[in-house]
């Protein structure tokens, strides 16, 4: 793989901006080249034109002079300037440049000293971010040793105006750690419970600083949020019991993994682009002829960039850290927790999903001939089985259309480098790839019409005729297998990605009483385009909760309590996400989750109407249907367009957005007709167009299928525009909620 491309593939995503821009560098030089190449063509006269240049405030400057060279090669001058900010600024004179190629020269160093200067600042920046946090950190570990000595030795009446005996052997085991700790604003203390020889102490400002902390609420719960809109005291109090200090280790150590995650990629940071400037200057020394690239990587070993160790004796100080106190001394198990092994594509899994690819496959084809062979479409009982059994059926057929999309947009993501995990906040190492959606998918898949073909094979034959009841109940069993797989307590099927899920659902589900993440209304927006999987759940209660399947009868349709269900069922998506834009509007004081909110009030009406529509007909209906339906759609498509994909804006090119990630604009256009035209689907509930060779039920899960194939549309350009935005603010981390909180006082005096 060539330098360029192994160069992106490692750049933190959202940094990508602050990286030395070597792709415009290696064109400069294409430039340079070219130029050389007519230069020496017969009979174009050769000159030297001076290229120094004049500059003030000089302070360091790196030369190199050689001893021998050829007449075309020429020294080059790096001058070092310290601006107002502080930070220095690097700009390079050729002494002599030859005529052929000159401009462009110029341009090379001019430009690589510019794209220096930004990642010189943009890393002591962030160096800078990374020492301050250690000092916050350095707080909460000396809180936690407090807290530590305080739950271990309960039996003593503690007072911070004591006098204290407590094991100090760790807290000062070498000078040599204190120092190092002191310099780099990252003092952790050992723990005081440790055995061994140990030396007793008076240190009552140990104990001291519990008078002056408190408890953070990092995890919202239903209770807090009700305890917080009645002004009620929500003050987590300071109460000395393990299982708070197990509470508090823990949040500790997701804070010391991902601090120590940022101290990782700042060192990728200055590697990479270290690299970037030596291969780009020995190709201009190759290409130009010269001996520049000595002299100017001498400036770069010596600049902030590479020459500063703040970083390495980070993480060398949150190693020993988290070894001693979060790992129990087992350095082993600290840097697997530290440093989390890449998860490597194995090939059982891309055999699996082809595997079951093909079985999908086969079994589609053999469903239509079986059907053909048997003439199952004018049968008797055709109508009766569209009624019963397909919708029980389709459920399944929903879910896998869905995954596929949520598969294929993975592999796009993966393609133009959206960093997903990090946008839905899955923990590193845990995210699952394409193909294991895939496996997943085609394996439900394979599975369902196995049990549909079974189905079918077993009612057209007189010999199984008698089994009419287990036929019927082969839906149920996969519906139940399925919701065992997804709740099944054991580390297998990708537990924590299901473990997320269902957190993520259950904030769905309770959506005004927690704090609406990114995730939250992400899969909001996916229930609201599988309401007729909705639907098809609640005809699964109906269908073998009064017994229907034993005579295959529908009467669910009958009943009022169903009718009833039937509206409830298709808005508590909307409803949901119309309450999750409340609780932003209120938190956030931001209007447009108010404009938001209305977005989806008018979609629960126009679903309502719809709805009443189809069950009762009738002009009033099929109007007030028409109008609230053709407000939702305009409204949807607008706010699709413009909000959620960041698109037509008129100061941008083309009425795109400033920033695409897909060099081929023609696809953004088509996603724009696409997702207008999809948005329509609804004309058929309202306008009624009859098919007479498609049943009523095909056609809902055609038009379910319309919807699905849009929301994985959607789903593409949301993660982009957001993905685009966390470029724009170079936020690459999140941010980890501290288990403990200095009172005003204390954080006046720091």
């Amino acid at each position: 793989m060539k330098f360029g491309k192994d160069f992106v593939r490692q750049m933190i995503p959202e940094w990508q901006q602050a990286y030395i821009d070597y792709a415009c560098l290696k064109s400069i030089l294409q430039e340079i080249q070219t130029s050389r190449k007519r230069s020496e063509r017969p009979g174009v006269l050769k000159r030297k034109l001076s290229g120094s240049r004049n500059f003030s405030g000089l302070t360091k400057r790196y030369s190199r002079t050689a001893s021998s060279r050829e007449p075309e090669i020429e020294d080059i001058m790096v001058y070092a300037t310290t601006g107002d900010d502080g930070f220095e600024r690097y700009e390079t004179t050729i002494l002599e440049v030859a005529e052929a190629g000159r401009e462009s020269e110029l341009a090379f160093f001019k430009t690589l000293d510019l794209e220096f200067d930004k990642v010189n600042h943009f890393y002591r920046s962030k160096v800078e971010e990374m020492v301050k946090e250690a000092v916050v950190l350095n707080k909460q570990m000396d809180a936690l040793i407090a807290f530590r000595i305080k739950v271990e030795q309960p039996s003593s009446s503690w007072s911070c105006s004591e006098t204290v005996s407590v094991d100090i052997n760790a807290l000062d085991s070498t000078e040599q750690r204190k120092t190092l700790g002191e310099e780099m604003g990252i003092i952790v203390e050992g723990n005081g419970s440790n055995g061994g020889d140990s030396t007793k102490d008076s240190v009552p400002e140990v104990l001291s600083v519990l008078e002056r902390i408190r408890l953070n609420k990092t995890q919202e719960t239903p209770l807090s949020t009700i305890k917080n809109v009645l002004k009620l005291s929500n003050q987590e109090e300071l109460k000395f019991t393990r299982e708070n200090l197990k509470k508090i280790e823990e949040r500790l150590k997701n804070v010391f993994i991902e601090f120590y995650r940022k101290l990782r990629h700042l060192k990728n940071y200055s590697f990479l682009n270290t690299l970037a400037i030596s291969k780009i200057m020995k190709k201009y020394d190759k290409i130009a002829s010269r001996s520049a690239a000595k002299p100017y990587m001498e400036m770069v070993d010596k600049s902030y960039l590479t020459g500063s160790d703040e970083i390495n004796k980070l993480m060398l100080r949150v190693e020993s850290t988290f070894v001693e106190h979060f790992a129990g001394l087992n350095r082993s198990k600290g840097m697997n927790l530290l440093r989390p092994k890449v998860k490597k594509e194995k090939h059982r899994i891309t055999f699996s999903t082809g595997f079951f690819v093909g079985c999908t496959v086969s079994l589609v084809v053999a469903l239509v001939m079986f059907i053909h062979a048997r003439n199952i479409m004018g049968a008797d009982g055709h109508k009766l089985y569209m009624e019963t059994m397909f919708p029980l059926y389709s459920l399944f057929a929903f879910v896998v259309l869905h995954m596929i999309m949520y598969a294929s947009n993975i592999y796009f993501w993966k393609r133009y480098r959206v960093n997903y995990p990090f946008i839905f906040g899955f923990k590193e190492g845990t995210e699952l790839g394409y193909r294991h959606v895939l496996l997943l998918s085609f394996g439900l898949g394979t599975l369902a019409l196995c049990a549909v073909l079974i189905n079918l094979d077993m009612e057209m034959d007189p010999n199984t005729n008698d089994y009419k009841t287990m036929t019927e109940l082969l839906p149920i069993f996969i519906l139940a297998l399925v919701v065992a797989i997804l709740f099944c307590p054991f580390n297998i099927f990708y537990r924590s990605s299901r473990v997320f899920f269902l957190m993520v659902v259950f904030r769905c589900i309770a959506a005004p009483l927690y704090k609406v993440n990114l995730p939250d209304f992400f899969l909001a927006d996916q229930l609201t385009s599988q309401v007729q999987a909705l639907r098809s759940l609640e005809f699964y209660i109906c269908y073998y909760g009064w017994g229907d399947f034993r005579h295959r009868q529908n009467t669910c349709r009958s009943s009022d309590v169903y009718s009833t269900f039937y509206f409830i069922v298709a808005v508590i998506p909307y409803w949901s996400r119309f309450l999750q834009c409340v609780r932003r509007l209120i938190e956030e004081n931001d209007s447009s989750q108010g404009y938001n909110a209305l977005k989806y009030l008018l979609t629960v009406v126009a679903v309502c109407l719809r709805t009443a529509y189809s069950l009762n007909r009738g002009n009033i209906w099929k109007i007030a249907a028409w109008v609230f339906s053709a407000l939702a759609t305009f409204y949807g498509t607008y706010w699709d367009i413009v909000f959620d994909w960041g698109l037509l804006h008129r100061p941008s090119k083309h009425l795109l957005r400033e920033k695409l990630l897909v060099p081929n604009k023609a696809v953004y256009y088509v996603a724009i007709v696409l997702n207008i035209v999809l948005r329509m689907a609804w004309l058929q509930t309202v306008l009624d167009f009859n098919f007479k060779f498609l049943h009523r039920e095909t056609m809902v899960a055609l038009l379910a299928a319309l919807e699905i194939i849009r929301r994985g549309i959607w789903n593409f350009f949301r993660l982009e525009n957001e993905h685009l935005n966390n470029v724009g603010k170079f936020r690459a981390f999140k941010s980890v909620p501290l288990p403990f909180n200095y009172d005003e006082e204390e954080d006046r005096d720091s």
